[in-house]
């Protein structure tokens, strides 16, 4: 596990710029965090990193916003409103397998509630500090089939 400790939500944003420029197709981030933690702002920022230019808002009502244009695809989900027995129906697989779609970057708010994970997928837990900054904790999980 790594600790990155953000001053505030540019820093936030920037991790998310970070990874945007560095990650391959077929990444999957699992974002866990209270309300105000900093999720959408990461996934902000990972757009921007992929150079998409079309504003990126929380799917917390759309559950999916797809944003085809970047460096790569990037699929957020958002999973707020769900319980784990509805996120099983949805078949959200076939994001980071890339069945039907191109394989891209999926982000995934309120990952906690998914019921299944891919076998491999980076994990970002944000806290909210006192004093307005964030930690992040980065854990990267590779699974065996």
């Amino acid at each position: 596990m790594t600790t990155i400790f953000l001053a505030d939500a540019e820093a936030t944003e920037a991790l998310g710029i970070s990874l945007g420029e560095s990650l391959p197709a077929g990444s999957v981030i699992l974002l866990e965090g209270d309300l105000g933690a900093g999720k959408t702002t990461l996934v902000q920022g990972l757009g921007k990193g992929l150079g998409i230019t079309e504003q990126i808002v929380s799917p917390t009502f759309t559950l999916i916003n797809e944003y085809p244009e970047g460096r790569i695809p990037l699929y957020h989900l958002d999973l707020y409103r769900l319980q784990p027995p509805e996120i099983e129906t949805l078949n959200l697989e076939m994001y980071w397998e890339g069945i039907e779609i191109p394989l891209g970057i999926v982000a995934i708010e309120w990952a906690e509630r998914l019921p299944y994970k891919p076998l491999s997928y980076l994990k970002i837990s944000l806290t909210y500090q006192a004093d307005s900054s964030r930690q992040a904790n980065l854990t990267s999980v590779t699974q065996q089939k």
